[in-house]
């Protein structure tokens, strides 16, 4: 299935969430709607430009009744289907209805750098694990071991780490 993700940041391009979910049950694609989120230093992120994944489904409920289908265990994304039955949206909402505590991602950059979070500032080499000279059963161990070791909380304690200077990978570092 098709998934078309989109930022929706206030002031920028707030007026085209309507547009842009037009399109999306006209394609018979799932929008997902992501919330603007400060990964890494150079997107200029501000809390002011943040819209709320509860205010866009709002917006989008005034115009077509949805009906919530709730979020899976693990999983990032809530979901809801239109009533119509012209497709489905997806929200991400990290920022206002943070998920770490459920969190199953682990991210691994083309260097073999794991990241436990998309907000970290620090990944394990998974290098060592990676040659010719590890099994399979080494690899699992050591992922295993940096999960339960994981300590990324950074959605639910932003509030008090504000002013706090912070050095996190870049979203596209991390293939986002």
């Amino acid at each position: 299935a098709i998934k078309l993700n989109s930022v929706i940041q206030r002031g920028r391009n707030d007026d085209q969430l309507l547009p842009l979910a037009e399109l999306a049950r006209q394609q018979n694609v799932e929008l997902r709607l992501i919330e603007y989120m400060d990964v890494g230093n150079r997107n200029g992120w501000s809390a002011a430009e943040v819209v709320p994944a509860s205010e866009l489904l709002s917006q989008l409920q005034q115009r077509w009744p949805l009906e919530p289908l709730g979020r899976p265990q693990h999983g990032t994304a809530s979901r809801w289907r239109y009533r119509d039955g012209a497709g489905h949206i997806a929200a991400v909402a990290s920022i206002s209805q943070p998920f770490c505590g459920d969190c199953n991602r682990l991210r691994v950059t083309a260097e073999g750098m794991a990241y436990t979070c998309l907000f970290a500032e620090q990944g394990h080499d998974l290098r060592p694990f990676l040659g010719t000279d590890s099994s399979t059963d080494e690899l699992q161990a050591a992922l295993k071991a940096i999960w339960q070791q994981r300590t990324d909380r950074y959605s639910e304690e932003r509030e008090q780490r504000q002013g706090e200077i912070r050095q996190p990978a870049e979203m596209a570092y991390l293939g986002g």
